[in-house]
C-alpha cells in the first residue's frame, strides 16, 4: 500500500481570505514504511508574506521572488501523489490550501476521502492531549531538535515518523526487524565456521585411542570405521597404524584379536 504524508506552509490560516502556499513537501511510504523518495518545492505564493507567517517558517518573500508558481510545479506534484492516501496532521487546513491552489492552477480537486488526519488519530487515542506536532514527538521519543523553524519537508519526515507510531507500524517495523537479524545472525554463523590453523590436543589417552583402534580390526576388512583410518602395508600384510601426525591417533601397530578383545573390555570400562 503506498501513502503520502505531506505539510505545507503558507502565508496565512485562511485560503479564502487571499492566503498562499509558499512551500510543499511529501514523503513516500509503502507498506508503512518510508522509501526515501520525496516531493519538495518552495512557492512563489505572488504575494507579500506577512511578518507573522515569516516568524513561524522562516520564508521571506524576497526569498520566494525567484521560486516557481504553483500552477508550475501542479503536475509534477500531482503525478507525485498519484491517487495515494494523504497523511497530514490538521489535515483538513493543507487540503484547504491544496484545492485553492490546484482550482487556481485548473487543477481537478483532491477528495476529501483520501485524507488520513494524524491530528484526528492522536485525539482519539490520547483524548486528554496535548496533540500538537512537538507533543507526539516528545511522547513518542523522536528527534525534532531540527525543527527550529516550521519546514514542509522536514515536518513531513518527522509527521511520517509520528504517524507510524500513532498506528502501532513502527512496533511491527521492529518486530521484524529483530527477526531479520536474528535470521540474519544465525545464517551468519553458520557460513562463518572456519577450520582451526592447528588441531586441538587429542582428549583420550593412549591406552583409550589403542583399545578402540582393537575394537575397530574385530569388525572386519569393511567396516566403515576403517575409512576413519591411515592403513599401511607391512610385510606380514595389510595392518592399521597411526600416523604420528594425524591428531587423536597413537603411533601403535594393532595386536592380534586376543589383544582386541582385552583392549575393547579396558575401554568399555574406562568410558
Amino acid at each position: 500500500m503506498r501513502e503520502i504524508v505531506l505539510d505545507t506552509e503558507t502565508t496565512g490560516l485562511d485560503p479564502f481570505a487571499g492566503h498562499r502556499m509558499v512551500e510543499i513537501g511529501c514523503v513516500e511510504l509503502i507498506n508503512r514504511m518510508p522509501t526515501g523518495r520525496h516531493f519538495h518545492r518552495y512557492v512563489n505564493p505572488e504575494r507579500e508574506v506577512p511578518e507573522e507567517a515569516f516568524a513561524v517558517h522562516g520564508l521571506s518573500s524576497e526569498f520566494l521572488k525567484d521560486k516557481p508558481a504553483f500552477a508550475d510545479i501542479a503536475d509534477e506534484l500531482l503525478s507525485f501523489i498519484g491517487d495515494a492516501p494523504l497523511v497530514a496532521h490538521n489535515a483538513v487546513f493543507d487540503l484547504g490550501f491544496l484545492n485553492t491552489e490546484l482550482e487556481r492552477a485548473g487543477k481537478a480537486a483532491v477528495r476529501h476521502e483520501r485524507l488520513v488526519d494524524t491530528l484526528l488519530l492522536a485525539r482519539r487515542k490520547y483524548p486528554a492531549g496535548p496533540n500538537r506536532l512537538d507533543d507526539l514527538c516528545a511522547r513518542y521519543g523522536i528527534d525534532n531538535s531540527r525543527r527550529t523553524t516550521h519546514g514542509a519537508l522536514l515536518d513531513a519526515k518527522i509527521l511520517a515518523d509520528v504517524y507510524l507510531e500513532l498506528i502501532g507500524a513502527r512496533q511491527a517495523q521492529l518486530l521484524l526487524v529483530e527477526a531479520r537479524d536474528a535470521t540474519s545472525g544465525a545464517a551468519a554463523l553458520a557460513s562463518g565456521i572456519r577450520l582451526r590453523p592447528h588441531a586441538l590436543p587429542p582428549r583420550l589417552s593412549l591406552e583409550e585411542r589403542q583399545a578402540h583402534q582393537a575394537f575397530i580390526a574385530t569388525l572386519g576388512e569393511h567396516a566403515i570405521w576403517r575409512e576413519y583410518l591411515p592403513f599401511e602395508r607391512t610385510e606380514e600384510g595389510e595392518s592399521q597404524t597411526a600416523r604420528a601426525d594425524m591428531p587423536g591417533l597413537p603411533a601403535a601397530h594393532i595386536g592380534g584379536a586376543e589383544t582386541a578383545e582385552a583392549s575393547y573390555v579396558a575401554a568399555g570400562a574406562a568410558g
